[in-house]
């Protein structure tokens, strides 16, 4: 009776059969996402259990909120979650490319360097950072900038990153996923390497990780290997779909001090900042976290698996280990683009309606087109699919709150394909 349901939606029985026998190859690789899924869960309740969350700290506070003790217990929570220091995590961050630009301008001065060892960064920081000139850059307070491009194999350049650092080399950025790119994203592993080895070249760098799309997907985080700082989204991964708004910073004290003094003002620091009633969500969203991951993580494979069949370049590969939730899958034309798009869409709960259609979207130099129908807008760790009006033409899937929205949102970017014309089974 299930393929009957999918018909009513507009999944026909060829591309839904089609589902079904890529499924039965991936059992084995669900499995094992699921016993990740159940560690960072026993991982992110011991935190709760460790620092006594009660029903105190879903009060909600308003104006200074001094003394809120739902935020500060939420931000230890983090912490120990993230085997970190300290965390700043508030609502009053309103997205990850705020949080990043918090991140780098409190701990950035006038004369330092920024340095990328990946290679350029995600299009929005191009602006933050001052690539792409804009007011209350870096650039613009004298912060300089340099990277090393990723290896024709997208393989740390070593070599390259040991000519690079030098006396002013403040900080060096780290994006563990690909943003718009299609090169692999960095394992945990990879990311602690990295790390080990840019202190042994300078022991004072500050390594902070853009972790956005990663949380959960592995057993260990970039902080569990060295890293300074990671940073990241409350609607992706560790808001659990719950979280309306927010972003976190978690890593040495020294760090998240100078954050908290740059997000509020000097000599407030973290003291200040209302919950504004959102702690229930803050708290369970990050409670339902891992498995919510791990369900974007098996629709991400499986996406993979199917426009792999179909003849088209996916990064990563279908049986490649998994790092992100990202699935990166080059289409080869707008046109193409449009038609995924149109199939997620119309697999959304909320405005399936709707037709997606690439436009100028603020912080990014090319036509983007995004599909998302979702509880909260621009939430990335709900089904979605977004992607620039450029070669190699990659659409960038992801998310999927449950297993089953996830699958579905696959099915209907497919038959889209095929009913444009675009693929043949």
């Amino acid at each position: 009776m299930t393929n009957n349901v999918y018909a009513e939606i507009g999944v026909s029985d060829s591309v839904y059969q089609l589902g079904e026998d890529i499924l039965a190859k991936l059992r084995s690789r669900f499995e094992a996402i699921d016993q990740t899924a159940e560690y960072n869960q026993a991982k992110v309740i011991a935190a709760m259990q460790k620092n006594r969350v009660n029903a105190s700290c879903f009060a909600a506070t308003s104006g200074y909120g001094y003394n809120d003790v739902g935020r500060d217990t939420l931000e230890r929570v983090y912490a120990d979650t993230f085997h970190t220091e300290a965390a700043l995590v508030r609502p009053q961050i309103t997205c990850g490319t705020h949080a990043l630009a918090v991140a780098l301008s409190a701990n950035l001065l006038p004369g330092d360097e920024l340095y990328s060892p990946v290679g350029r960064p995600y299009d929005t920081l191009e602006e933050v950072i001052g690539i792409r000139e804009s007011t209350c850059s870096l650039a613009e307070y004298g912060v300089t900038y340099a990277e090393t491009p990723l290896l024709p194999d997208g393989s740390i350049d070593y070599e390259g990153i040991r000519k690079a650092v030098h006396s002013r080399t403040k900080m060096a950025t780290i994006q563990r996923s690909k943003g718009y790119a299609t090169r692999p994203t960095l394992s945990v592993q990879q990311i602690g390497d990295l790390i080990k080895f840019l202190k042994e070249l300078k022991p004072d760098i500050i390594c902070m990780v853009d972790n956005c799309y990663g949380e959960f997907t592995e057993r260990i985080e970039p902080s569990d290997l060295g890293a300074d700082m990671i940073v990241g989204s409350l609607i992706k991964n560790p808001g659990g779909g719950l979280a309306p708004i927010g972003g976190y910073i978690c890593g040495t004290k020294h760090c998240i001090d100078r954050c908290a003094y740059r997000l509020s003002a000097p000599g407030l620091g973290q003291e200040v900042g209302a919950n504004l009633g959102l702690m229930t969500q803050l708290y369970q969203g990050f409670f339902l976290a891992p498995t919510v991951t791990a369900s974007a993580t098996k629709g991400a494979i499986f996406a993979s698996a199917m426009y792999e069949h179909l003849g088209f370049r996916v990064v990563p590969a279908s049986a490649e280990e998994r790092h992100d939730i990202i699935q990166a899958i080059e289409l080869g034309s707008e046109a193409a683009m449009v038609a995924f798009c149109a199939g997620i869409q119309a697999a959304a709960p909320v405005d399936a309606y709707v037709t997606p259609i690439p436009w100028d979207m603020p912080g990014y130099d090319s036509k983007v087109i995004m599909a998302a129908g979702a509880f909260v807008q621009g939430s990335s760790i709900e089904l979605s699919a977004d992607g620039p009006i450029r070669p190699p033409y990659a659409v960038y899937f992801q998310g999927g709150l449950t297993w089953c929205h996830s699958k579905l949102g696959v099915l209907m970017s497919v038959q889209k394909m095929l009913d444009a014309g675009l693929i043949t089974l």
